[in-house]
């Protein structure tokens, strides 16, 4: 999910001097491109059609046009062979991550039919329309000696494996797009001696092009403090209608809870924000404890509503749940909290923000009354992810590489969990609790992830290879 449409840049690749040679071999080729053009526009994906890039002249108006256009991929569909020398004045202008499509518009050529015809000029420009794959390789070696990325999807024009790795190369650009316009904002501190969490933001910025804005929880406080009874009664009847409000918890607790929630609705919007990280202690300050004590629920409403909240002020994991909210597949803060040697599954869960739109069931709110390790009081929200397949997401430092994306996919599964007004679930992995645990662990993540429901291990890979960093998928 995301704010922004996506601008997808496409153009056919062919030779102009086949034109005058072969009749009716442009036109049918120009076809195809539509087609491909047809299959990606839709509401959310902008497409600029460059048409048919033939010459190298083309393909540097071409390359104009696209930064003109501003779009972020750009897919160089293969329709027939095509000199290098078309290709790389339009990438290099462009700048954008390239995909390769090369597709043929059916699986085979009808060979008897094909032989039969009569006229070889006829059956060489038959034949042309077939012969994508045919400047592939010289494409490809003018491209890395350029040190321009690419990527490559290769079958048939209609063919189901095809399409899907499109869309997947879609979603990961999404991504792609979407961190980089994403506004994040962080607020308070890091949790006091959590070395694994504390990140270079300045890198954030250089790699994924995501802007970083400082917010204060003195001006949330401020505005809790604004909130009138009317927002705030609203508020508390939505607390009904979205979660499951446990019977013991304190009326006076829900409409604290309220209070900060209408709060941090208006602060996300003044601030524009497209995700957050947060911890504040705020002792000494009876405002901003009262604060931040109370902001559990308006942060699970935010996080549904695709503004992901991370709590312990972990940015890394405010990006990894973004990613996964782009995709569509929630984006839930958690880490390890036991292991069940027994059913070979391991469980995992959160204190603070749960994502509630993935929850299997409504999600419970209950009153503690102590976060552990923590300072205050209030209410917290307890669910499971929904039953089915999960994806769980790290973003990690790495010395070598700066960033990479750290993915296993498993299942989260029915049966008992620990109802004590956090977020937590079973889960199993191919590898085994044991060796999921171990290889986890071995890639040297912080204690942190987003869990997101289906399998996105695909789709994270490409969004890896978009954003130039590593991935690595355990299981």
């Amino acid at each position: 999910m995301s704010r922004h449409s996506l601008r997808v840049g496409l153009c056919g690749i062919g030779l102009d001097a086949y034109w005058s040679q072969f009749a009716g071999l442009k036109n049918k080729l120009e076809g195809y491109v539509e087609q491909v053009a047809g299959r990606i526009r839709r509401p959310g994906v902008e497409v600029v059609n460059l048409g048919l890039v033939d010459n190298p002249e083309r393909s540097r108006l071409a390359g104009h046009e696209c930064r003109r256009e501003d779009i972020d991929v750009l897919f160089l569909y293969v329709t027939t062979y095509a000199l290098s020398n078309t290709v790389l004045p339009l990438v290099q202008r462009a700048g954008v991550p390239v995909i390769v499509l090369n597709l043929q518009p059916e699986a085979a050529i009808d060979y008897q039919a094909f032989n039969a015809l009569d006229d070889r000029t006829a059956m060489t420009g038959h034949w042309l329309g077939y012969c994508s794959a045919c400047p592939v390789p010289e494409i490809a070696n003018v491209l890395m000696r350029a040190r321009i990325p690419f990527h490559q999807v290769t079958g048939v024009l209609d063919e189901a494996v095809v399409w899907q790795e499109i869309e997947e190369w879609l979603a990961a650009a999404q991504v792609r797009s979407t961190l980089a316009s994403a506004r994040l904002g962080l607020m308070g501190h890091y949790y006091s001696g959590m070395l694994d969490i504390m990140t270079d933001v300045t890198l954030v910025s250089i790699v994924f092009g995501t802007h970083v804005e400082i917010v204060e929880v003195d001006e949330l406080s401020a505005d809790a403090a604004a909130v009138d009874e009317v927002a705030l009664v609203k508020r508390v009847e939505e607390f009904h209608q979205d979660f499951d409000v446990q019977a013991d918890c304190p009326a006076d607790e829900l409409r604290r809870a309220a209070r900060t929630s209408v709060a941090l609705d208006a602060f996300a919007v003044r601030h524009e924000l497209d995700a957050l990280a947060y911890y504040y202690k705020g002792s000494g300050n009876a405002a901003n404890e009262d604060t931040m004590s109370s902001i559990i629920l308006g942060t699970s409403l935010l996080t549904a509503r695709h503004i992901p909240v991370a709590g312990e002020y972990e940015v890394k994991n405010a990006l990894a749940m973004k990613m996964m909210d782009v995709l569509g597949a929630g984006g839930s803060f958690t880490e390890y909290y036991a292991m069940d040697f027994i059913d070979d599954v391991v469980l995992m869960g959160h204190d603070g923000p749960g994502h509630i739109a993935i929850s299997q069931g409504k999600t419970k709110v209950r009153p503690l009354k102590v976060y552990h390790g923590k300072v205050g009081r209030g209410l917290s929200v307890e669910m499971s992810v929904r039953y089915g397949p999960v994806t769980l997401l790290s973003v990690v430092e790495d010395a070598d590489l700066r960033f990479k994306l750290v993915a296993a996919e498993g299942v989260c599964e029915a049966g008992a969990i620990l109802e004590i007004g956090n977020t937590n679930s079973r889960y199993r992995f191919p590898l085994g609790a044991r060796g999921f645990v171990n290889a986890w662990n071995a890639q040297g993540p912080a204690h942190h992830c987003a869990v997101g429901v289906g399998h996105m291990g695909s789709t994270l890979k490409k969004t890896a290879a978009l954003l130039g960093i590593g991935y690595h998928q355990v299981c």
